[in-house]
């Protein structure tokens, strides 16, 4: 007991001590930071001057060759050239950082060279969601921004509210865009033509549609044009009355003329991500409480369905206990900023270490990146998004660690895209080769976010608290909630429903972030990577629901493992919470059982005279017993087998020889499959792994039961003789069933140092899959755990029984605060490495 005490003891003292080093080292000087902001002024001015130097009045600068980018003169993009309407997009969309900048001399000579160079008719087919935030954005920003400060800055005196007219006309040129049946804008309208000839246009993002009501509203206040705000209310209306009643999420894609969803995944990312940011802002800059009433019933379905703890995974709108996808985007780096405007700061600062985790792998946020934070699609077009939550986290907590995290991004920047000529894009984190592109919000917002983070409000020439932010960080004025207000915006009506759901606002006057960071960074370590599991196979949708009652999401990765989240404020009813808890601590157990208890059934591959073992599947014909399947291996194209497979006459009745990565093993034997192939050969992408150093696992499925042909799975080092052996004998033909009968029947024995991961098919139970079987293993475990708690000191077991909320590492149960929202997390495989996650994955 006293041994017990004197260890709690040096473990505080630990705690205290690497806390102070931590405060100290996070402790940036006035000095460092006035230097830091003075750093971001000479960066933005970098790619400003060039941008003005060597592109303007283009749209965009090329920095590599230093050129302009133009809508039909320089090469098509598809439909990334949508941004561009020959309109000179960056200098108006950076309006409005010169302001940021203090420099109103150069802001007035820009507002005379747009009001002279700048026309919209074009016989040009642009995006109505970006032209809206960046250019009509960008006008009624600068406009408001000179029309407060021509009294005060002599400069500026001579303005009279020429950039108004010009956002009226450019407003009138995407109002046909609003001309469907339902309401819902077109995500694409010709600048001179209107709508005429996109016929075809059919379908448009939730984002793209609901991304207009701050900039329209403005628009009809500042003009006393009511057409505008109108026109945008109808939209967000409609997408209101389509969003999924049960869970109340919105898809991702839908059908503008009959509000029908495209795509039914719905995430906080690409596609739905400034939806819930103008619900929100929408309140705030109008007054309207339909939009706080509609983003709190959006907010708490996000939380509930798709936040799990840290990460943010897509789901099913209308089943979103399931997932729809294995990655999450840089897009919802916005999220964490959002939440602090609500006043949900707890979250926002998990959320955002996480990200930090990922940045800090990576040097920079990847398009796409997996919960393992593995790279998903590799470019970074040096988004703002993570600065943005960055400072307004920092700006709601005062925690200097937000500072940190931005002079890491700075230099990030600096040493990484700089070049002569402006900032060049990121076209792969992983080789960080450069790509001919820097996009208008990188001056828009990147550099100006920067700027404002190490700066002091004080500073600035306008008061940010008079202010709400758009999505492209545009300034619109608090005063529009009552400014150029008519009866129609009064008289707007609320849902039948709307009454009941009350706003709140989370004090957060007792938050300490480093107490979460902490947290989330032992979950979110460099081990984090690469969890490994023990358990059966969840691809029954009934034993998916189940977990769901008890809080706990079954997650599919791209490399084939499942990994289980648990939160405690998901279970339903609260009492399964419980439930969920013991489940996730005996998984925590569950972990250091062997392959043999954990009933792998190791599958084994003869090549030529030699048989190696190989992973089995939890999805396809299952091998077992005496079966025996016998083919010749012929490789596909491609190689990936993500997509058709092209060679598909030459894999037809073959063993079909595919490499790991890019997407889950299950989407490779249906592609497989629909080729003709009759086996699936996964081959690892890791470099010089092998069974002998790795222990097998098996590839999970993802609960689909459509694919009928076996696979297996071979580490690089057996792969590899199976090539070479190919490549020697083209019609070499290969045998594959289970390792153990293999062993015996061409070996004559099978000793426990050559089958050591197998089990015997026989003690395998017959309803493995189900939930029943599933429960009665958990069963015994429990009772195990309970014998074990038993037999502890009583002050530990009314430490263990009294706890709320925990996190399940390996070997400890750590208590935190009751307050807290809490994650656990496990991944369920058959693998097991030789690194363990320190907190909660196995």
């Amino acid at each position: 007991m006293y041994i017990i005490y004197y260890v709690l003891l040096v473990l505080v003292f630990t705690i205290e001590y690497v806390s102070t080093v931590e405060e100290t080292l996070l402790k940036m000087s006035k000095e460092e930071r006035m230097s830091l902001r003075e750093e971001s002024r000479q960066m933005f001015y970098h790619a400003y001057d060039a941008y003005m130097d060597n592109a303007y009045p283009a749209d965009e600068l090329m920095p590599l060759t230093c050129k302009g980018r133009w809508r039909g003169v320089t090469p098509n993009r598809g439909d990334l050239d949508d941004v561009l309407g020959n309109f000179s997009l960056t200098l108006v969309d950076s309006l409005d950082t010169l302001v940021v900048m203090g420099d109103f001399q150069e802001f007035s000579r820009a507002i005379k060279l747009v009001i002279s160079d700048v026309t919209f008719d074009h016989d040009i087919i642009v995006s109505v969601f970006e032209t809206n935030i960046r250019m009509l954005g960008g006008l009624l920003s600068a406009h408001v921004l000179a029309t407060a400060l021509k009294n005060d800055v002599p400069a500026l005196q001579w303005y009279k509210g020429e950039l108004l007219a010009m956002a009226e006309d450019l407003g009138r040129r995407l109002l046909p865009a609003f001309n469907t049946s339902t309401g819902i804008p077109h995500g694409r309208v010709n600048l001179r033509n209107g709508i005429k000839g996109l016929s075809e246009s059919r379908e448009t993002c939730t984002a793209c549609a609901g991304t207009m009501v701050l900039e329209m509203a403005a628009l009809s206040r500042l003009t006393g044009q009511p057409i505008f705000e109108q026109k945008a209310h109808k939209a967000m209306d409609r997408l209101w009355t389509i969003r999924h009643r049960s869970s109340d999420l919105m898809g991702s894609v839908l059908n503008i003329h009959n509000g029908d969803w495209v795509r039914k995944d719905s995430s906080v990312g690409a596609g739905i991500d400034s939806y819930y940011e103008y619900c929100l802002k929408a309140y705030i800059l109008l007054g309207d409480e339909k939009y706080l009433v509609r983003f709190n019933r959006h907010y708490n379905a996000v939380m509930k369905y798709i936040s799990r703890g840290p990460i943010m995974l897509a789901v099913h709108m209308h089943r979103p206990h399931l997932q729809s996808r294995n990655f999450m985007d840089a897009l919802l780096a916005f999220w964490p900023g959002l939440q602090v405007m609500l006043g949900d700061v707890r979250p926002a600062v998990e959320t955002h270490e996480m990200l930090y985790q990922v940045m800090q792998r990576h040097t920079f946020i990847p398009e796409a990146f997996t919960s393992d934070f593995q790279v998903h699609w590799g470019q970074h077009p040096l988004r703002p998004e993570f600065l943005e939550s960055t400072y307004f986290l920092h700006r709601a907590t005062g925690d200097e660690h937000y500072l940190q995290v931005g002079k890491m991004v700075l230099k990030a920047l600096q040493q990484h895209t700089r070049v002569p000529c402006g900032y060049a894009a990121v076209n792969d984190v992983r080789t960080r080769v450069q790509e001919d592109r820097m996009d208008s919000f990188v001056l828009a917002e990147t550099f100006k976010y920067l700027y404002m983070l190490f700066g002091e409000d004080k500073d600035l020439p306008v008061n940010l608290e008079e202010y709400v932010l758009t999505t492209e960080a545009h300034f619109l004025p608090l005063s529009l909630a009552t400014d150029g207000l008519s009866a129609p915006y009064l008289n707007l009506k609320f849902d039948d429903d709307e009454d009941k759901y009350k706003k709140v606002c989370p004090s957060t006057s007792s938050l300490v972030t480093q107490h979460l960071r902490e947290p989330m960074r032992q979950m979110l370590g460099s081990t984090a990577a690469r969890p490994p599991a023990r358990l059966l196979p969840l691809n029954d949708p009934r034993q998916i629901d189940a977990l769901s009652n008890m809080g706990i999401s079954v997650l599919t990765l791209p490399d084939g493992r499942v990994q289980l989240l648990y939160t405690t404020n998901t279970a339903s009813p609260p009492r399964d919470a419980a439930e969920g808890l013991t489940f996730m601590r005996e998984m925590s157990k569950w972990s250091t059982l062997s392959d043999m208890e954990n009933g792998v059934v190791a599958a084994g591959i003869k090549i030529n005279d030699k048989i190696f073992p190989a992973g089995p599947a939890q999805f396809g014909r299952e091998i077992t017993g005496s079966d025996r399947y016998v083919g010749t291996p012929v490789t596909v194209d491609p190689i990936d087998a993500c997509s058709d497979i092209t060679n598909a006459k030459e894999v037809a009745g073959k063993f079909a020889l595919v490499g790991r990565g890019q997407c889950t093993f299950a989407e490779k034997a249906r592609h497989i499959q629909n080729a003709g192939a009759t086996f699936a050969i996964v081959l690892d992408n890791v470099k010089d792994s092998s069974h002998e150093t790795s222990t097998l696992f098996a590839m999970s499925g993802d609960g689909k039961d459509d694919i009928d042909i076996p696979a297996v799975f071979l580490y690089s080092q057996e792969g590899l003789y199976l090539t070479q052996a190919l490549r020697e004998n083209p019609a070499l033909s290969v045998t594959i069933g289970e390792l153990h009968s293999m062993k015996q029947e061409y070996e004559n024995a099978c000793d426990n140092d050559n089958c050591e991961p197998v089990t015997n098919a026989k003690t395998q139970p017959g309803d493995k899959e189900s939930l029943n079987h599933l429960r009665k293993v958990l069963s015994k475990l429990v009772v195990q755990f309970e014998l074990s708690v038993a037999n502890e000191e009583p002050s530990l077991k009314s430490y263990i029984e009294n706890s709320q909320d925990l996190h399940v590492p390996r070997d400890k149960i750590v208590n935190e605060d009751a307050c807290d929202q809490n994650v656990s997390t496990a991944s369920k495989d058959v693998k097991e490495e030789s690194e363990k996650n320190e907190f909660g994955d196995f």
